[in-house]
C-alpha cells in the first residue's frame, strides 16, 4: 500500500478531517454519518488506517494531522515523481510541457521557484 495515495473515500474523510481538526471523535463519527451515512465503526476502521500510515493521530479521542493538506499534497507529488521519473524534476517537468505549453507567467513563477531554492 502506498502511504501517499488515497482512494476516492479516504480523500473525502481526510478532507473532514483537515476541515474539522482538531475533531473529537464522536463529532468526528457524527460528521461521516452525515456526509456519507456511515456507521461509527466505518468511521473507526478508516481513522485506524489513515493513522496507521502516519496521516492522522487519534490521541485520547481527539483526532489530529500528523501532516497539513498542503504537506501531503507535496508528499504525494513527491511519491509520484519519485515512482514515475526516478525522482527527477526535469524528466516530469519534459514529459509534462511535450502535452501542455506553459504561459509566460507559468514560467516566470518556475524560474522564481528554481531561483528561491537554488543550492548555493
Amino acid at each position: 500500500m502506498d502511504q501517499y495515495k488515497l482512494g476516492e473515500m479516504e480523500q473525502k474523510f481526510a478532507d473532514i478531517i483537515w476541515e474539522n481538526e482538531p475533531v473529537n471523535s464522536r463529532t468526528l463519527t457524527e460528521l461521516c454519518a452525515e456526509a456519507f451515512s456511515w456507521k461509527r465503526t466505518t468511521t473507526y476502521t478508516m481513522l485506524k488506517r489513515l493513522c496507521d500510515r502516519g496521516i492522522f493521530q487519534n490521541n485520547e479521542g481527539t483526532v489530529l494531522s500528523l501532516m497539513s493538506k498542503t504537506e501531503f499534497g507535496a508528499a504525494q507529488g513527491e511519491q509520484f515523481l519519485n515512482e514515475t521519473f526516478n525522482g527527477s524534476l526535469p524528466k516530469f517537468l519534459a514529459a509534462f510541457t511535450r502535452r501542455k505549453k506553459l504561459s509566460e507567467k507559468e514560467i516566470n513563477e518556475i524560474r522564481q521557484l528554481i531561483d528561491e531554492h537554488k543550492e548555493e
